[in-house]
């Protein structure tokens, strides 16, 4: 792989430490060494992976790939007008990089569990695609008892939400007990949790995301994140 190389004021505002315009002051401050030794000229070409900014390794030189255990009350979105936001509890240097760290797929404001974040629209592309098939498994409870042959439904391909030309690709359905239930999709369509289940009288009460691939959000804590390796979900 070529080594990434950028100039010293475009290194600080890609990752998100300060803007270009600002760049010059962080250099005469000694802020960005190279091997050590203090960086001076904003023009000067850098190999990122040599660098630190305040005696630290640059943040995630290859680019930014985290899981996050959002919790409910926050929205994916990064509009402020739309309520509390998921990037209020995140680092926020992360919202000055360029690329900006975005999420992978969302949850309703209503909605916790597993999300992927990061500034890598290839990633964001792959893992959002429908032709990729990427199953996501949520745990659901509703505000009904579960009718019978929901499993089968499901499972069918048949089922068509309202306003939907194509019916839902087949979903796997686990019943674990009368108003609760996980389910297991390879879709992303836009509420369509809570539609597949509202389109049968079940009004869904706590939507929350388990698993996306391969990837489980284990014991990760409500409001933290980590860093994850792209192989992690399969990318």
């Amino acid at each position: 792989m070529t080594p990434l190389r950028l100039r010293a004021d475009q290194l600080l505002s890609r990752y998100g430490y300060c803007s270009r315009s600002e760049a010059r002051a962080w250099l005469r401050r000694g802020r960005l060494t190279l091997c050590g030794e203090p960086i001076q000229d904003p023009a000067q070409r850098l190999e990122v992976h040599q660098c630190a900014v305040d005696g630290r390794p640059v943040e995630f030189p290859d680019g930014l790939l985290v899981m996050f255990h959002k919790p409910a009350g926050f929205t994916c979105s990064h509009e402020e007008r739309d309520g509390p936001t998921i990037y209020e509890r995140l680092p926020l240097q992360w919202s000055s990089r360029n690329p900006p760290v975005t999420s992978i797929g969302r949850l309703d404001k209503d909605a916790t569990g597993l999300l992927l974040l990061t500034d890598q629209g290839e990633w964001v592309h792959q893992l959002t695609s429908p032709r990729h098939k990427v199953p996501k498994l949520y745990e659901v409870d509703v505000a009904a008892d579960l009718p019978p042959g929901l499993t089968e439904l499901f499972a069918s391909g048949t089922l068509h939400l309202d306003g939907e030309p194509k019916p839902c690709q087949p979903a796997r359905l686990e019943l674990l007990g009368p108003r609760q239930a996980r389910l297991e999709l390879t879709e992303g369509r836009y509420h369509q949790v809570k539609r597949m289940f509202g389109s049968q009288g079940c009004p869904v009460i706590r939507l929350h995301r388990k698993r996306i691939g391969a990837l489980d959000l284990g014991d990760l804590e409500v409001g933290n994140w980590r860093p994850i390796q792209a192989t992690e979900v399969g990318l």
